[in-house]
């Protein structure tokens, strides 16, 4: 069984509006679909910070390449996907 924990939110009376009318559309209650869209804004701003973290972490450790090598492989890789050669 699990566990929940009740947390109070404001909104704007339209935007609770609409929460109702997906809420009835769905046959889902306001409060499921709002704590569904809390973990997918959550998850998706947690994946960003972790992956700004993994991002700073590598330039610490000297893991980067610079932009003009970068832009060679994306240009050599242009050239092969267009029937080129590289």
């Amino acid at each position: 069984m699990t566990t929940s924990t009740t947390m109070t939110i404001r909104l704007d009376p339209q935007l609770k509006a609409k929460l109702g009318r997906l809420a009835d559309g769905t046959r889902r209650s306001r409060s499921f679909l709002a704590a569904e869209a809390v973990e997918t804004y959550v998850d998706r701003e947690l994946a960003i910070i972790e992956g700004i973290e993994r991002g700073l972490a590598d330039i610490e450790a000297g893991r980067t390449v610079s932009h003009e090598d970068a832009m060679a492989s994306v240009r050599r890789a242009i050239e092969v996907a267009a029937g080129g050669s590289a």
